[in-house]
Order: C-alpha cells, then sequence, then structure tokens
C-alpha cells in the first residue's frame, strides 16, 4: 500500500493521481476532506482515508505500506501560530521519519524553495549541516520546513537509522490544477486569470527595487504534474537519497506568465502594478531560480514544461472548461 499524507491538496492530488495511472496501489490517503479540497480526489479509487490525527496509531501496527509520500504541511507562508506549525511541519515529519526507518519503509517528503529566505545564499540544494546552517527562511513556514531538513541533515550525520530510501523535495512556485482551495496562496497563473476574466487586466507587484524592472521580478514557476513526476521517479530511484531542489532550472518573470495567461485565452496582455503590500515588503523575494544539477545528475532526465506550455494547458485545458479539477 501507498501512503500519500496531505494526499486531497494540491501537489499530493496529482501525487495520487499519477499513483492511480500507474497501478501503483492500493492508495491511502491522510487529509481531512474538506468542503473544498473534496474535490480534488473525486475521481480517484482510494482504500483508504486516514483522518490526520489518527495518522500515527493508524500506521504503528501495519506492515504492508511500501512508501510514504510525506505531502501533508501546513504550507501558508502568512502563518503565525508557532506551536502548530512546528508540530505539523516539524514533530508529524520527525514521527513519520521514525516510523519508516523502524519499519523499513521508503520515504519522500516536502520541503520547499522559503527554506532559501531571500536568496542571498543562492538555491544549491546542497545536503549537508554546514551548508543547510547557513540559510536563513523569512517566514514560520519556511523555517518549520528548514527545521525538519536540518534534523534530516543531523542524523544522516550522525550514523542514526533512517528509512531505507528517502529523498526531501524542495518544491519552487508550483501551479496547475486542483489549487483552488488554497484562498490566497493560489498561484499567480489562476489569480492572473481570474482577474483577467473578471475586469480584462491582470495585476502584479510594483517593483521596489532599482534592479528589477515593473514585473521585472522572477520566480521558477513549475507545472506540478512535473512535481508528481519527480516524486514518482524519485520512490524508485533507490540509490539517490538526498535533499533535492524540483523547479525547471530556469527563472521567468511575473510579466511573461501574465502574458502567458492572456496568449491562453487569444487576448492582447493588459497588466496593472500595484505597490507591494508593506507587510510583506521587506521580505518581498526578487528572484528564484532552482539548481537542478543534483536531481539531474542523480538519474532524471524528463524536460521540465515550459512556462508558456504549462500555462495554456492549465487555462485552456482546465480553468476553462466544466471540470477545472484533475
Amino acid at each position: 500500500m501507498m501512503l500519500v499524507t496531505g494526499g486531497a491538496g494540491f501537489i499530493g492530488s496529482h501525487v495520487v493521481a499519477a499513483l492511480e495511472e500507474r497501478s501503483r496501489g492500493p492508495i491511502a490517503v491522510c487529509d481531512t476532506l474538506d468542503e473544498d479540497k473534496w474535490r480534488n480526489l473525486a475521481k480517484r479509487r482510494l482504500a483508504e482515508v486516514v483522518p490526520p490525527e489518527a495518522l500515527l496509531d493508524w500506521l504503528g501496527p501495519r506492515r504492508d505500506i511500501e512508501a510514504v509520500v510525506h505531502m501533508g504541511a501546513i504550507s501558508s507562508t502568512t502563518a503565525t501560530d508557532e506551536a502548530e506549525t512546528m508540530r505539523v511541519n516539524y514533530a508529524l515529519p520527525v514521527a513519520l521519519w521514525d516510523w519508516c526507518a523502524a519499519n523499513s519503509v521508503r520515504l519522500v517528503y516536502a520541503s520547499s524553495a522559503a527554506t532559501y529566505g531571500d536568496g542571498s545564499q543562492g538555491f544549491d540544494d546542497e545536503f549537508g549541516q554546514n551548508a543547510l546552517a547557513r540559510l536563513q527562511p523569512l517566514n514560520l513556514y519556511g523555517r518549520s520546513k528548514h527545521a525538519f531538513d536540518r534534523e534530516v541533515a543531523r542524523r544522516v550525520a550522525t550514523g542514526a537509522k533512517t528509512p531505507p530510501h528517502w529523498a526531501g523535495l524542495k518544491f519552487f512556485n508550483v501551479y496547475g490544477p486542483n489549487e483552488y482551495h488554497k484562498a490566497g496562496q493560489t498561484s499567480v497563473v489562476l489569480q492572473n486569470w481570474r482577474e483577467a476574466k473578471a475586469s480584462g487586466r491582470a495585476i502584479l507587484f510594483r517593483s521596489h527595487n532599482p534592479n528589477y524592472a515593473d514585473g521585472g521580478q522572477s520566480r521558477d514557476f513549475i507545472w506540478v504534474g512535473d512535481c508528481a513526476d519527480v516524486v514518482l521517479w524519485l520512490l524508485d530511484a533507490t540509490g539517490a537519497n538526498g535533499l533535492y531542489n524540483v523547479g525547471t532550472g530556469k527563472a521567468r518573470s511575473f510579466k511573461d506568465l501574465a502574458a502567458a495567461v492572456f496568449a491562453a485565452l487569444g487576448r492582447t496582455p493588459n497588466i496593472e502594478y500595484v505597490d507591494t503590500p508593506i507587510a510583506i515588503r521587506d521580505k518581498y523575494q526578487y528572484f528564484t531560480e532552482a539548481r537542478m544539477e543534483r536531481l539531474r545528475t542523480a538519474g532524471y532526465a524528463k524536460p521540465f514544461t515550459a512556462l508558456e506550455d504549462g500555462v495554456a494547458h492549465y487555462v485552456q485545458g482546465y480553468l476553462e472548461t466544466v471540470d477545472p479539477y484533475r
């Protein structure tokens, strides 16, 4: 049996779909199927659905789990409840790591590019205590994810027992279907599509950095299907233990992204710029770009989806249809 935590969420639901399509089952999901998220799994065949609060008790006696894909997290970059965030994003993955190590079960878990902070230390997914100690995340979400990465590095360095195969994934800016429950944390692709449909324009933040033009702020945008492909590849890449970036390796501007949305709609770009809110202005990242050499060296050879192609597929294949769910 395959267990996917956060399986009703954005990336998690795509991992579940990919496992099902490749006959990698049965599949158990740990998540809360609330009114918004249940539709992400409505097309899937699930063996079991486990409430998050029951997960560790449910796992305790089982001996039929082949692998755990841990995507569950408090993923809001504006989270402020430190105790709850550290419980979910640190203490729970530590417990899952211990269970997988004790039971010889493979583990792939979600880290985040938020661990890189403002990017001043670069975006190199070097795995080691000294390399990780240099990073300074800018928010509670990033700090909680980083804390677990560092705990994994400490355990590996000290020879502590580990799962037989494990990998952590630093996802960059992911976009695609099934993100609709994320409210203010949805991708800019979805935000710009909604704005273009409602008002005929897309809204982007004005630059407050003289080195970047308005709309020139850049991110490494990655299609969610590519993320699921990496997860499934790593489940079987038993010699590839480590921490890996998951991006395209090519930063693109928000202006490029908005233009791709309008192109997918068959319209001329119409972009309006507004000031970056004061509350996040001093923590705003102007550039992110994943270094992808380590994943490529590990053996992952599949090309990543170009921004224009991914946006067109998202808009035309999902957002402009009656059923926008994967």
